[in-house]
């Protein structure tokens, strides 16, 4: 295990040192970024995969602008008032990604409490103006838990996305500090609502581990993630964004991951991504065809 860094925290260990690639990808992926004036969520919450990503000419957008109205500590995305929505938002996503050259294509968002349906409109309306764009192009949505409106939901379900995902992010009992204006039972409960709804659309759902929880506690969202049918999961490692928020409490071994992954597997999860450095959207698509496989 690593040894204590500052303020006795454990520090960094050799398998989550990365080494940043540059390169036509990377460039590419950030002037369409930039000149459609959208925002991604591998550069606001800091992903260490997103050279990578990017490299490869892949990005998950970020909708409904780039303030967040929720404070989760475990976040780096900006929060505070956030300005009106976009309209133009849908179709400027759309074209970044037909210019881009994208097959399957990754939404998520913000938490927007100010807005009446929480921004399902606007999801909605991304995945037809992708799917005008790009004939037979893939979506996975990453969405908000809409404070539990279920007309909102729908709205998503109905135009049909390939992957619904929403991320539980850490065991029951650390919500009130690392998600202070979310509910688990919440989360479940949006999680086997999509099923009821479209019983066929595949759910997906990630942790992050290292937040301090423990082993049993994580059996047990796993088990509660089963009994929401989710079909797809991902564990990745929880790396703080600075020093004003939640700190890392351990970092969780690749073998360790390893392990949950072959637990996932046997609960009855179709596919199931866990390592230190996985995050809800990496790899998306591959993990959608295997288990489909």
């Amino acid at each position: 295990m690593p040894k204590p860094g500052p303020e006795g925290r454990p520090a960094k260990p050799d398998w989550l040192k990365i080494r940043l690639s540059s390169g036509p990808g990377l460039d590419k992926v950030e002037r369409a970024i930039s000149r459609h004036h959208l925002h991604t969520v591998c550069q606001e919450a800091l992903c260490p995969n997103r050279n990578e990503c990017f490299g490869r000419g892949t990005a998950t957008f970020l909708l409904l602008g780039g303030v967040c109205t929720r404070r989760c500590t475990f976040c780096n995305v900006t929060k505070g008032r956030p300005q009106p929505l976009d309209p133009g938002e849908p179709e400027e996503t759309a074209r970044a990604a037909a210019e881009l050259g994208l097959k399957f294509v990754v939404l998520t968002s913000v938490t927007r409490d100010d807005v009446p349906d929480g921004g399902a409109s606007v999801f909605a309306r991304t995945i037809e103006a992708l799917r005008r764009a790009i004939p037979g192009v893939g979506v996975e949505v990453l969405i908000p838990d809409f404070g539990g409106d279920d007309k909102a939901l729908a709205q998503v379900v109905a135009v049909r996305p390939e992957v619904l995902n929403h991320n539980l992010e850490t065991v029951a009992r650390l919500y009130p500090r690392v998600r202070p204006r979310a509910d688990y039972a919440r989360s479940l409960r949006l999680l086997a609502r999509v099923k009821e709804l479209a019983p066929d659309m595949v759910t997906k759902s990630g942790l992050m581990l290292g937040l301090g929880e423990g082993e049993a506690e994580v059996g047990t969202a796993l088990r509660d993630l089963r009994a929401s049918e989710v079909d797809l999961l991902t564990l990745g490692q929880y790396l703080s964004p600075s020093k004003a928020h939640h700190p890392v409490i351990d970092y969780v071994t690749p073998e360790r991951f390893a392990a949950w992954q072959e637990e996932a597997l046997a609960l009855g999860f179709a596919g199931c991504a866990s390592g230190p450095l996985v995050r809800s959207s990496y790899q998306a698509q591959r993990l959608f065809v295997e288990a489909r496989a």
